[in-house]
Order: structure tokens, then sequence, then C-alpha cells
């Protein structure tokens, strides 16, 4: 199936601007064009921008995936250099979730520390009141 750019974006639920931006950033060289110059995606144009999409969510750099995309151009001796980006993503990504595990863990604790106090004012209030 054939898709044009405001159908690829809609699937892949990005703006139409970035998929442009992405192709100037090197990131879609395999993305072929009609008669009239229009972007025309396939089904592996479509699961590469969702890959993008995942990897733009953990921050991964575009740099580091138009690194894949030229290994990718380079061919299939390329498989372990391309394994090696994603295997050193997943470490930072890793450290980021303990990161973000222990903010979350730091909030927790507030919270409960707020709770605590709200339900000592009400106690003292309560108590003063009667």
């Amino acid at each position: 199936m054939k898709f044009r750019i405001k159908e690829a974006a809609a699937k892949v639920g990005l703006p139409t601007h970035t998929i442009r931006y992405y192709e100037q950033e090197g990131l879609l060289p395999l993305v072929k064009r009609d008669g009239n110059g229009d972007r025309i995606f396939d089904e592996k144009d479509l699961e590469w921008l969702e890959l993008i999409v995942c990897s733009r969510k953990t921050d991964i750099a575009l740099s580091e995936l138009r690194k894949v995309v030229e290994l990718t151009q380079e061919g299939e001796y390329t498989f372990s250099l391309r394994k090696r980006i994603y295997e050193k993503h997943k470490e930072k990504i890793m450290e980021k979730q303990r990161e973000l595990d222990k903010a979350f863990r730091e909030i927790e604790n507030k919270i409960k520390y707020y709770d605590n106090l709200e339900k000592k004012y009400r106690e003292e209030n309560l108590s003063a009141k009667a």
C-alpha cells in the first residue's frame, strides 16, 4: 500500500512538517516521490517512521539515527554496528529510568509527607473546636 505524507503522518502520529524535517536530516533517504515530486510512503517507510517516533521518545540523538540510516545503506555487514548503537542507547535509557524511579520515589514520599501534615492539621483543628 502507498501513502501520501498526510496519510503517513496520521498513521504514525507525527505532523507533516516533522516528517519533512526528518527527511531533510537524512533519516528518510529511501522515501520515493511520484511524478509531481510528492512523497510516497510504503509500509517499510511507515515502520521506519514508527521506529523514529519510538526512538525520539527515548531521546535518541538525530545523529545516532542518521548513523543507523547510513550504516543500513552500507549493507548487511553493518548489522552489529547498528545493533551497538541501540545497545548504547538502551544503556542510556536504563540509566534515565533509574533516575526517574528515584525521583518518583522522592515525589511519592513528599506526597505522603503532605498527607500526614494535612491529617495532623485536621486532627488539631477538630480537637481545638471540641
